[in-house]
């Protein structure tokens, strides 16, 4: 590991020198977009984009991606500088053990395991609706009990497809991780075509009287609905987490996280104008809402189509958020904080193999036996936090270390980190209170595992043994 600056301090810094990798650089420019693409384009648009015009935003959805987008695009340009000048995994728990120190990347981390773990598994459950609605249309069906989570009421015990998924996916990811991205990129190639085929399609059939009013909920119903649309742009971050296994670092990350969001954005926004168009907002609270606006205009045909792309869009959203989640226990483990089984890489694929597994038959659980109805706010306020964090971050790293070699800089700083950090917040506060409640509870858990497990076993404790 070479030469580690210890200290007893719960605030001990990881210098920049000190992330050090043995995964493979084998990740380019092209496959960073797609697995930013993969994440960004899925369950947001087949998934949240009804929700959150029926219940918050209306037709003004669209606006509710654009401040979205913006926010995001401010906290891009953050991720950007940080993922050029600390090229490691882990994310914004990696950034802040730089910049803050442990405790606060602890929390850091602890947050994103809640912000990747849940969001994987209510991922894999909204890839079971799909598949199942996919499997009646054929007229197949399975037995009740394997349909959904444990509910004596409605006869379900496992959700048994979300389980089996997730296992796909986890052999997928363990097999390297180059293979896992020339998988991903050929699922983001069939999505978008399908995103396009919507839209080409879709256009015929606006009707603009639709559109009005705009604004039913007012711009509080815009700022909530931003706030519920956040989950669809987490993908940038799953994309800084593959820092150790990209060629050149500090030129094709940058250029990974601020190109997929540009896409990513711009497709919402005319896929979001054009689902308002067809369909009354009021009736788009449903599960499918890209399919159901086809077949509310009676084209049933490429509503089947737009469905089997719907689950290859959101398989794309689960690899990528699971290998988000082994990276991030990866780098956990590596310092120290987590057990050393999630940094101990397979020899053969290059990969944290057992670790994966280990994440993955969690996720499985949690995705087969637990109804998840409230994961996209608690994904969202986690990811909030997390994008806040690394804003103020790049203050201070700039004060702290102002002749860092970069090869990427957040122009207009502070004024860029400030506004990201602001809209972060701001967006925190539109979400429910019960979300907030869960959110602190899950950050006392971590704190508790931190004081009696991380603190005493950190790679930067003096106490430490390093072997």
């Amino acid at each position: 590991m070479g030469m580690i600056r210890k200290s007893s301090s719960l605030f001990r810094r990881k210098a920049i020198e000190q992330h050090e990798s043995n995964l493979k650089r084998v990740l380019g420019p092209l496959d960073l977009t797609t697995l930013g693409v993969g994440a960004i384009i899925g369950t947001g648009i087949f998934v949240l984009t009804g929700v959150a015009a029926a219940k918050y935003a209306g037709p003004g959805l669209v606006l509710s991606f654009l401040l979205a987008g913006i926010i995001c695009a401010f906290a891009a340009l953050c991720y950007s500088e940080f993922a050029s000048t600390v090229p490691a995994s882990g994310s914004a728990y990696t950034y802040s053990y730089t910049t803050f120190g442990e405790l606060i990347a602890w929390i850091l981390g602890w947050d994103l395991i809640l912000e990747y773990g849940f969001a994987s598994a209510a991922v894999a459950s909204g890839w079971s609706g799909y598949f199942q609605s996919l499997l009646s249309g054929m007229g197949l069906h399975l037995p009740q009990a394997l349909t959904g989570a444990f509910n004596p009421e409605k006869g379900t015990v496992i959700d048994i497809t979300a389980v089996v998924i997730t296992l796909i996916i986890a052999t997928l990811l363990t097999r390297g991780v180059k293979e896992a991205t020339r998988a991903n990129g050929v699922m983001v190639a069939i999505k978008l075509i399908v995103v396009f085929i919507f839209i080409g399609v879709g256009i015929f059939y606006v009707k603009p009287d639709n559109w009005e009013p705009f604004l039913p909920f007012g711009f509080n119903g815009v700022a909530a609905g931003a706030a519920t649309v956040f989950f669809a742009y987490i993908g940038f971050d799953a994309v800084s987490t593959a820092a150790e296994e990209v060629k050149r670092p500090q030129r094709d990350l940058p250029i990974g996280i601020i190109v997929s969001l540009a896409v990513c954005t711009v497709l919402y926004v005319i896929v979001s104008l054009i689902l308002t168009g067809i369909v009354p907002y009021h009736m788009l609270n449903v599960s499918d809402p890209v399919a159901f606006a086809l077949e509310f205009v009676n084209m049933n045909g490429i509503a089947w189509i737009i469905s089997l792309g719907a689950i290859t869009g959101i398989t794309t959203v689960l690899l990528v958020m699971m290998y988000g989640q082994t990276r991030l226990l990866y780098s956990m483990s590596r310092d120290g904080l987590l057990s050393p089984v999630f940094s101990k890489v397979s020899g053969k694929s290059g990969t944290p193999a057992i670790g994966t597994w280990i994440s993955s038959v969690i996720i499985a659980l949690f995705a087969g036996l637990i109804p998840l109805d409230h994961l996209a706010e608690l994904t969202n306020i986690g990811t909030l936090f997390a994008f806040t964090i690394v804003s103020l971050g790049i203050i201070m790293l700039r004060r702290t270390q102002p002749d860092l070699k970069r090869g990427f800089r957040v122009p207009l700083v502070p004024l860029i980190p400030i506004l990201s950090a602001l809209g972060c917040v701001y967006l925190m506060f539109q979400l429910k209170a019960l979300t907030w409640y869960t959110f602190i509870i899950w950050l006392a858990i971590g704190l508790v595992v931190y004081f009696l497990y991380g603190r005493k076993h950190s790679l930067l404790n003096p106490e430490q043994i390093q072997k």
